[in-house]
């Protein structure tokens, strides 16, 4: 039998959110216990980075290490299914245009950069560590673990973070986790060798096509190789007939533009994936011994890429909320409800854009960008992450929906035909669940 451990702080999940906000936290020379339940390096799909995510390298000591496994991205490719261009915008073109660039990275690679960071920060750092048992009490939380070996571990802890990912550890605890009813989607995706890719300096740029059934992410990654990814509505795979590899080409080929990128291309390792994308929040994210950050709080849409953003941003943000309940638990009320609301924010922006990007309103205002009212800016900011700007951005993307529900009654017709496309697209499938997807191949 092993001594119960003690600690300030257990982080349960090794990805960005923990990973930083371990790190942050023993920086501060708090005891911190970080607790993977895989072993770095591991595959995890979201390579595409924001250039908000850059300021949040800088403060964590880790930018040049990033720089150095990243591919440039200076903006966005939008490849319409219906017109002969494609429109394309800069980061810089937002409210601060030093938020001009960002990365694409392998996040196997940045993951684990993450992870020995915070090793190397002071946390206590395990991996193959998959937390069982979880029982809060007036003090703090007792956890257990068992490791690879079969060996069992428990801590004690003052506090606990969980930064599960989409285990959702406490949220399925609690019972406080929700599925969004206005988004249903699934995701099919490979890393390909030899794609086209823009040229110039636009080579590192992400495009998003749509297609009939949802839209396809190409992602040029450092090491030569692309990530490319179709996003299709639930009832589109529950149709497949075929091998998960047959139907994922069958599906690019729905796209011209994308199936001519990639004529000459080879999928790496003959791999194609599959998971549900359904997008979920819980009803709360903190407690008053407990956190819950980035994906094991809420999950989104990944089509404009915010996902390592939102998760590191509410890491650095949890770190306060942590010092404070640990030294000054007077404050935690307060500081609580301040939280709550500045992690409802960013989701709550992006999703409304997520839900609506199938209607050919926003298609057109995305493919015929116009800086009007500054709507520009705001749409600019939005996707390079600076959503904390002020004002003037709040001003900017408020002015966007008046303009996005002013054309949309302008063109009822077509606006009621795409609501209603989007109410059968997103209709419950009923058996269809990530888990079934994972073992269809």
């Amino acid at each position: 039998m092993q001594a119960v451990q003690e600690c300030d702080v257990l982080v349960v999940g090794g990805g960005p959110a923990g990973s930083t906000i371990a790190a942050l936290l023993a920086r501060e020379g708090r005891r911190v216990v970080l607790l993977e339940k895989e072993h770095h390096p591991r595959f995890h799909i979201g390579e595409s980075l924001l250039p908000g995510n850059v300021e949040l390298f800088d403060r964590l000591g880790v930018r040049e290490e990033v720089d150095k496994i990243g591919m440039p991205k200076f903006g966005i490719e939008f490849v319409p299914p219906d017109l002969d261009y494609c429109s394309y915008v800069d980061f810089s073109e937002g409210w601060d245009p030093s938020k001009a660039s960002a990365w694409q990275v392998r996040r196997s690679e940045l993951d684990e950069l993450l992870f020995r960071h915070a090793a190397r920060t002071g946390a206590q750092a395990l991996e193959g560590a998959k937390v069982g048992h979880i029982e809060f009490d007036a003090t703090g939380a007792t956890v257990q673990a068992t490791l690879d070996d079969g060996d069992r571990r428990t801590w004690r802890t003052r506090f606990l973070v969980d930064a599960s990912g989409r285990d959702t550890v406490l949220a399925n605890k609690f019972k406080c986790k929700t599925r969004n009813p206005d988004h249903n989607s699934t995701a099919l995706f490979g890393h390909f060798r030899n794609a086209r890719r823009l040229e110039g300096r636009r080579e590192g740029n992400i495009s998003i096509c749509w297609f009939d059934h949802g839209w396809f992410w190409f992602i040029p990654l450092a090491d030569g190789t692309t990530s490319v990814g179709a996003v299709c509505w639930a009832y589109y795979l529950k149709a497949r007939d075929k091998p998960l590899k047959d139907y994922f080409f069958d599906t690019i080929a729905m796209c011209p533009a994308l199936h001519d990128r990639l004529k000459d291309a080879t999928l790496v390792d003959d791999k194609v994936h599959a998971t549900g994308n359904f997008a979920y929040s819980s009803t709360h994210a903190t407690g008053e011994r407990y956190l819950m950050v980035g994906d094991a709080y809420t999950f989104i849409d990944p089509m404009f890429s915010s996902g390592v953003f939102l998760a590191m941003q509410s890491a650095f943000d949890g770190a306060q909320l942590v010092q404070t309940a640990l030294d000054r638990p007077a404050e935690l009320p307060a500081a609580r409800a301040a939280l709550e609301q500045r992690m409802r924010l960013g989701p709550r922006d992006y999703s409304w854009f997520i839900y609506r990007v199938t209607n050919p309103t926003i298609r057109d205002m995305f493919m015929h960008p116009k800086n009007v009212f500054k709507i520009k800016q705001g749409l600019m900011s939005l996707l390079a992450a600076d959503i904390h700007h002020g004002p003037a951005y709040r001003r900017s993307l408020w002015m966007f929906k008046v303009v996005y529900y002013v054309v949309s009654v302008l063109n009822w017709r077509r606006t009621y035909a795409g609501w209603k496309r989007h109410r059968f697209n997103i209709r419950d499938m009923g058996a269809l669940r990530g888990e079934t997807i994972m073992k269809a191949d």
